[in-house]
């Protein structure tokens, strides 16, 4: 490796890669729907990336990450680069639309399963490894990046999903062993990558090893020690930077610092301070402190930050400072805010005010607190100011959701439900419906954008929603689906909406997020106690039933998943903030009820999402979003059915949480899992209704009857048609309408079939 290299002092883990304007997701759809040709794209690709690299640099910081850019995932990009992409794609002739191919399928093949990445709202691609697999190294993308950013003058670090963790993320196919059991054939594959990184010219790289911060593999600390013990031992590389995430490290840290690497990564947002002081390894390291958080939007309190970094100068070797994950969980910048109050503005750092915090910290630990004086006066001031403000503290909420508490929050027996509900509803075997949102057509986007620009007042647009109401109802009833759902058109996203809608919650205007591909979302912020002022949704859900005779669920977001997809307060424990969310729920189910809504949907798809990476915070999480669900599910009769729908999660640590949930149905995603969830739910106990996904909604193929006919008869093997619902695997927004009523077309005709059979 190079003799000498240069200091890392100010950093971040990584950045966002969608555009500030979103510029990268549009040419990418562009791209996809033939708009626009693959120069264009890469073009656009470019600009994206250049503009990150600049505004680092010019902001201070010393190393900037590359090969954090993505097309879809850096996961996929990961499986790529190691040359784990399955052959059934080698069917696509263009490289590009391979990998697009991979990410989201085509009309013949389907995509790589979907998941998401460690307990954030990130989804990443399930690379597939079986015994066909022959890691091959692909390295034109990340030496492409530094290349470009090395032109630009830019001291470009290229960031690489680590062996371990690529590995423990990947599934095993076709009767395969466990990746992990593939680590030393991937080890070689990364000494290869690392010499071909040093030919061309980079001093640093940095391999993100997340999962060493979870329990999901039981030899982490070993499989790091053996890991980078035989990589630091290269004779030529650049210099390593393990970097770590998301939680505490606990043995792994040791094991790390025993290895030649030379620099490591610590949380000290999710995690502590205090076993970098009890590990004397880190004495000849750098420590990349982690200490500004990259995940949450909350300003960073700098003078108790700088006090945590001068307490551990004399335990590390030398001391950088850093964001404690990747900037892509956050939006880009305050300044495409301008309608948030100046108080709450003072509270909130996005993605380049978290850069500015960093280069503070670092400026402060290199000369001493007087140097960023009037930062950290700032920070102080704002800092008290939350403190303070009494939007944190509505007593009647506070007092009322006690005594909700204290009284208890149950349902009457399942068994005793369904007697009730199957006399009021009279629904067939096999009932089919959808998860809840319709295609958001053009139109729809139109008439939302002339709302915002005041071209059309709030009648003008009601009227336009509800005609897509009607279209959408009419469409159901014509498909034969038996129990229908307005379609949403009035939400722009299914947490957002509701946000608007409560005391405590802010709802951005540009404060963008990359959830997958090139599905964006803005989180909302929720900075103070919630309450309901007023129903939210009863005249959508009553209209829409005034136009039928076949029941029209309620679609509300349950409080787990709005806490999950929302900036959240981080001065109150998350159960506190979710009860008072599922109070505001709770509210809303009575009034839809009252208004003669017979079916009421409480999505909870982030359940699994929150769980804690450590098994020993598991139980406790679980109790508290189990107990804020049944809460908001509580106040309604037991003749009233109460759905739920869960997706794009690995099911197992919350199959008894989701029996526990007690929904009279639950939906759930199951095509890209081949129906494993059902068997895995009855294994467990689980004795309600469940509705698993039958066709993929994040893919544009349309399913053939067949290959639904046979997924409902797998599950049937498991579930009785008596408990058996039929659906899609998710909501229809992000979907074309032609190709919405060809799937849905061909999963009635397949549920008639089955049903007729059962």
């Amino acid at each position: 490796m190079p003799r000498t290299v240069s200091s890392l002092t100010a950093t971040i883990l990584g950045t966002p890669r969608v555009g500030p304007n979103r510029e990268l997701k549009r040419a990418i759809e562009g791209y996809w729907a033939g708009r626009i040709d693959k120069a264009r794209l890469e073009s656009v690709a470019a600009d994206v990336r250049t503009q990150t690299w600049n505004q680092l640099s010019a902001a201070g910081l010393d190393s900037i990450p590359v090969n954090t850019f993505s097309y879809y995932d850096q996961v996929l990009d990961t499986a790529v680069l190691l040359g784990a992409v399955p052959a059934r794609y080698d069917v696509v002739p263009d490289e590009l639309d391979r990998y697009f191919a991979a990410a989201r399928g085509t009309a013949a093949i389907a995509p790589l399963e979907m998941t998401k990445w460690f307990d954030t709202n990130y989804h990443y691609i399930v690379p597939e490894i079986g015994p066909a697999t022959q890691f091959a190294l692909n390295p034109a993308k990340v030496l492409g990046e530094v290349e470009e950013a090395q032109k630009l003058g830019t001291a470009a670090r290229p960031v690489i999903i680590g062996p371990i963790t690529f590995l423990a993320l990947s599934k095993a196919v076709d009767g395969a062993e466990p990746p992990i059991g593939r680590l030393d054939e991937l080890i070689a594959v990364y000494a290869t990558l690392l010499a071909t990184l040093a030919n061309h010219g980079a001093e640093w790289v940095q391999i993100d090893e997340p999962i060493l911060a979870t329990d999901v593999l039981d030899n982490a600390a070993d499989l790091a020690r053996h890991t980078y013990g035989v990589l630091g031992d290269l004779s030529y590389r650049p210099a390593i930077f393990v970097a770590t995430y998301f939680g505490e490290l606990t043995d792994a840290l040791p094991a790390l610092a025993a290895t030649p690497v030379e620099a490591i990564g610590v949380d000290l947002v999710a995690g502590s301070a205090s076993a970098i002081a009890a590990t004397p390894e880190l004495a000849d390291k750098t420590v990349v402190a982690g200490i500004v958080d990259g995940r949450n939007i909350w300003r960073t309190d700098l003078q108790s930050a700088l006090g945590t970094l001068a307490s551990l100068r004399g335990s590390v070797g030398r001391l950088a400072v850093s964001t404690s994950c990747s900037t892509l969980h956050v939006p880009y910048t305050l300044d495409a805010e301008p309608d948030i109050d100046a108080v709450l503005r003072s509270w909130l750092a996005f993605g380049f005010e978290k850069v500015t915090e960093v280069v503070a910290l670092a400026k402060g630990l290199t000369h001493g607190r007087e140097a960023i004086a009037g930062e950290v006066a700032a920070s102080n001031a704002a800092v008290a100011s939350r403190k303070a403000d009494l939007r944190l503290h509505n007593s009647d909420v506070r007092e009322r959701l006690a005594s909700i508490m204290a009284s208890g929050h149950s349902r009457g027996p399942a068994a005793e439900r369904r007697k009730s509900q199957d006399a009021r509803l009279n629904l067939p075997a096999l009932p089919t419906t959808t998860i809840g949102s319709y295609p958001q057509t053009v139109e729809i986007r139109k008439a939302r954008a002339a709302l915002v620009a005041r071209e059309i007042d709030k009648v003008e647009y009601t009227n336009r929603m509800k005609a897509e109401v009607e279209s959408v109802i009419r469409l159901q009833e014509q498909l034969g689906l038996d129990v229908l759902v307005h379609g949403e058109p009035e939400r722009n996203d299914m947490v957002q909406y509701f946000a608007e809608q409560l005391d405590g919650f802010f709802a951005t205007a540009n404060g963008w997020v990359q959830s997958y591909g090139t599905r964006c979302v803005r989180p909302p912020i929720l900075y103070g106690d919630v309450a309901r002022t007023k129903p939210m949704t009863v005249d959508w859900a009553t209209y829409a039933q005034s136009l039928t005779d076949k029941p029209v669920k309620g679609m509300l977001t349950g409080p787990v998943t709005i806490l999950a997809w929302s900036f959240v307060r981080d001065d109150q424990p998350l159960a506190d903030s979710a009860n008072q969310v599922a109070l505001a729920i709770r509210d809303e189910t009575v009034d839809l009820e009252a208004a003669g809504i017979a079916i009421i949907q409480v999505d909870e798809p982030a359940l699994r999402e929150l769980l804690p990476l450590r098994r020993k915070d598991k139980n406790a999480y679980l109790d508290w979003a189990v107990s804020a669900f049944r809460l908001s599910t509580s106040g309604v009769a037991d003749s009233t059915q109460i759905h739920t729908h869960l997706c794009y999660s690995e099911f197992g640590e919350v199959i008894g949480a989701i029996a526990d949930l007690d929904a009279d149905v639950t939906s759930v995603e199951a095509a890209r899992s081949h129906m494993e969830i059902v068997g895995d739910l009855t294994a467990a106990g689980f004795a309600n209704s469940i509705g698993p996904g039958v066709y993929d909604i994040h893919s544009p193929r349309v399913p053939e009857t067949s290959e639904i006919v046979e997924g409902l008869r797998a599950a049937l093997s498991a579930v009785g048609p008596d408990r058996l619902w039929v659906n899609p695997d998710c909501g229809l927004k992000t979907r074309k309408t032609d190709e919405v009523e060809a799937a849905l077309r061909n999963m009635v005709e397949a549920a008639k079939q089955v049903r007729a059979n059962a």
